[in-house]
C-alpha cells in the first residue's frame, strides 16, 4: 500500500504545535476553517471544505506534545479507512540532524538553531497510486507549509488558500 510521508523542520516548541493541530482554532487557522475538534481519544473531529464536503477523523491517538493520529470515517471515498499521524521531535539544529541527517537542506535555511521540532506526517493505508493519491500528496505538502507558517509567524494559508503564493 503506498503511503504518503511528509517530514520538516517547525521553528515552534512541540506545544504550540500539538496544539495548532487539535484545537479547532489552530486546524481552522492552517487546515479549513470552520473545524470543530476537541483534543479527547476517540472523539470526531469534523473539516468542512465548502458547503457540501467534509471529512470527520476519529481520534486515535493522543500524546500532549508527541503525537496525533486520526482515522479518516468520512470523506472521500480513497480516504476512507486511511490512518494520519503527526509525530513532534524536539530539538535544535545540533541534535535534529545528529538524528536526522536527510534534513540538512531544511536546517542549514533557518534563522535560529534553537527551540525546533521536527514534524513527521503520515497518510497512510491509501489502496492504490491514483491520481487523487497524488494531489493529495502535493496538496498535503502545501498544507504543512500553512502549519509551519502558523507556528512561525501567527498566520497559515488554511483552504482555499492553500496553494497560493
Amino acid at each position: 500500500m503506498p503511503d504518503i510521508r511528509h517530514q520538516l523542520i517547525i521553528a515552534a516548541s512541540p506545544e504550540k504545535i500539538f496544539h495548532a493541530v487539535t484545537s479547532q482554532e489552530g486546524l481552522s487557522a492552517w487546515w479549513t476553517p470552520g473545524a470543530t475538534a476537541r483534543p479527547e481519544l476517540n472523539s470526531i473531529a469534523r473539516f468542512p471544505f465548502g458547503p457540501d464536503y467534509y471529512k470527520e477523523m476519529k481520534i486515535a491517538g493522543l500524546k500532549p506534545s508527541e503525537l496525533v493520529k486520526w482515522i479518516c470515517l468520512k470523506g472521500d471515498q480513497e480516504w476512507i479507512g486511511t490512518t494520519l499521524s503527526f509525530s513532534l521531535e524536539p530539538g535544535n539544529k545540533g541534535s535534529l540532524l545528529y538524528a536526522h541527517p536527510e534534513m540538512r537542506g531544511q536546517a542549514e535555511q533557518l534563522k535560529s538553531g534553537e527551540n525546533l521540532t521536527l514534524l513527521i506526517f503520515h497518510h497512510e493505508n491509501w489502496k492504490d497510486y491514483t491520481p487523487m493519491y497524488a494531489e493529495c500528496n502535493f496538496t498535503w505538502g502545501r498544507f504543512l507549509w500553512s502549519l509551519k507558517l502558523l507556528c512561525e509567524t501567527g498566520k497559515g494559508l488554511p483552504w482555499p488558500n492553500q496553494h497560493r503564493v
